[in-house]
């Protein structure tokens, strides 16, 4: 069990959100792949464990996420979708809630391919996370 009271394995069935935070990762229809695409710092994508919380809830974790940059919306998609894209979920603590998505294509001898291969299992996730929730 977790600090937040979570378990610490994340379940397939369990919400995800992906916090967009700059206007270029959605539309008015869909999320873009680029807004799942890892960090290059610790080739891993930040998500928020959502389970049922209500919307409200939800977007004050995504302003606390925020910082001082603009909160568009949030994406929301199950953990399924991730390990689908042959991808995983992993608790990461603090701050509550927290998740990230690892396993990422790396291959440092080829970038080009390597942002290829990132993008093609983004859009795996893109697609089934459907509208954004926008504010």
């Amino acid at each position: 069990m977790l600090p937040s009271g979570l378990s610490d394995h994340v379940d397939d069935n369990e919400s995800l959100a992906r916090f967009l935070l700059q206007s270029n990762q959605f539309n008015a229809v869909m999320v873009k792949p680029a807004a799942f695409l890892p960090n290059p710092k610790d080739r891993e994508t930040s998500v928020s464990r959502h389970g049922r919380e209500p919307w409200a809830r939800l977007w004050e974790i995504g302003l606390a996420v925020a910082g001082s940059r603009k909160l568009y919306g949030a994406a929301i998609f199950t953990a399924h979708v991730v390990r689908n894209a042959q991808l995983d979920v992993m608790a990461d603590e603090p701050p509550p809630r927290h998740a990230v998505i690892r396993g990422w294509p790396w291959i440092e001898s080829d970038p080009e391919l390597q942002k290829a291969q990132q993008k093609e299992l983004a859009a795996l996730v893109a697609s089934a996370a459907g509208p954004p929730l926008l504010r």
